[in-house]
């Protein structure tokens, strides 16, 4: 049984590796700002951080892992999926749009999936699973 507080979020922050950083970057700075999640750091290296203005939750993106990575972890090794909570129904449209625009392929057009839980799914430019739902009473 999981039990969740008031205002607590599942992750604190997730990273992950990919093959181009220039693509990923314009790929969710265009899918993720509708979610109100900007990129709020740059690195030398390409990498950036997608996240809230306080930088509290964050997501890394970045052609190469950080130094306490072991070895094995490589770009698209074993893509993933991860979804991000979204304000409105119209934000996981524009979501959907800009990703698309942006370098992401479809996966799943946003619509009910069930009661109360509406989401559109892309792959991004290294074949993850991003999502973007919105969870109505």
């Amino acid at each position: 049984m999981v039990f969740w507080l008031e205002g607590s979020s599942m992750f604190d922050h997730l990273g992950i590796i990919v093959r181009d950083a220039e693509s990923a970057a314009a790929f969710y700075a265009a899918a993720l700002m509708p979610l109100g999640l900007p990129i709020i750091q740059r690195h030398p290296n390409g990498a950036f951080i997608v996240g809230e203005q306080s930088g509290d939750r964050f997501l890394y993106v970045g052609p190469d892992a950080p130094g306490f990575w072991n070895e094995d972890h490589k770009s698209s090794r074993s893509p993933i999926h991860i979804c991000f909570s979204a304000p409105s129904r119209e934000a996981v449209d524009t979501f959907y749009e800009a990703a698309l625009a942006n370098g992401g392929k479809g996966n799943g057009e946003p619509g009910d999936r069930e009661r109360g839980y509406y989401a559109a799914y892309v792959l991004d430019p290294d074949g993850n699973n991003i999502e973007a739902v919105y969870k109505s009473a």
